[in-house]
């Protein structure tokens, strides 16, 4: 089976993967399946009745993850009894977010919504990892981006793909990989103050350099340009 695309409740363009669309191939046939995600994402409801599809599957489901599984496809692929990432894909979590219209009580029942569902994505993450709620919210808080590595790491992948031909005792590179948009976001800022702090400083110095030059000239001095300026107005 194939997840590609944007995961919708409705496909208006026949491009997008639905839950009916899912459970007619899921159900089309028997035995172990192998699922394979490049998707960014989407609904996320539509998306839970995906990961509960699976999860209830009598037979085995291996989740092979070739490009990338981000948001509501992440959620999808902890369904997976085994999770294989390719060694150039990614895997992306972060908080739900939603559109909301009307007065302040309506933002905090969409507030509260929010809330709401990112308990429940976190759910599947931790049954899958087994980390604390605590790390996966702050994991979701920073919009994080994983290599298979990393991901393996945290405990959202178990394994990498491999060439068929490629034996099991090869050493797999172990370098793990982590983007954190909060974090980057942070740093640019920091470089930014401390730019402006050096600026201000050589202003500062400037100044300094300046003002004595003004100070070391005599009152005389100062009347004879005063003299000149007044000759000529």
């Amino acid at each position: 089976m194939f997840l590609n695309g944007t995961i919708a409740e409705q496909s208006w363009f026949d491009d997008d993967v639905t839950p009916q669309i899912f459970k007619n191939e899921l159900h089309s046939g028997s035995g172990d399946i192998t699922v394979w995600v490049n998707s960014p994402g989407g609904d996320c409801v539509a998306a839970a009745q995906i990961y509960n599809m699976l999860i209830n599957y009598k037979g085995n489901v291996t989740v092979k993850i070739d490009g990338i599984a981000a948001s509501a496809a992440s959620v999808i692929a902890m369904a997976g009894t085994k999770v294989l990432m390719s060694p150039v894909s990614m895997m992306m979590v972060h908080n739900p977010a939603t559109i909301a219209f009307g007065d302040s009580g309506e933002m905090q029942k969409a507030i509260s919504m929010l809330d709401e569902v990112k308990e429940s994505i976190i759910n599947a993450y931790e049954i899958k990892t087994g980390m604390s709620r605590a790390k996966l919210s702050n994991l979701m808080d920073a919009e994080s981006w994983m290599n298979a590595n990393k991901a393996m790491e945290l405990g959202f992948a178990d394994g990498i793909l491999s060439r068929p031909s490629e034996t099991e005792n090869m050493e797999q590179p172990q370098v793990s990989m982590m983007y954190s948009k909060v974090e980057v976001t942070n740093s640019l800022r920091d470089k930014l103050v401390e730019k402006c702090r050096i600026q201000q400083e050589k202003h500062t110095i400037q100044q300094e350099l300046i003002v004595p030059e003004i100070k070391g000239r005599t009152v005389d001095s100062l009347m004879e340009r005063l003299d000149i300026i007044k000759q000529h107005i």
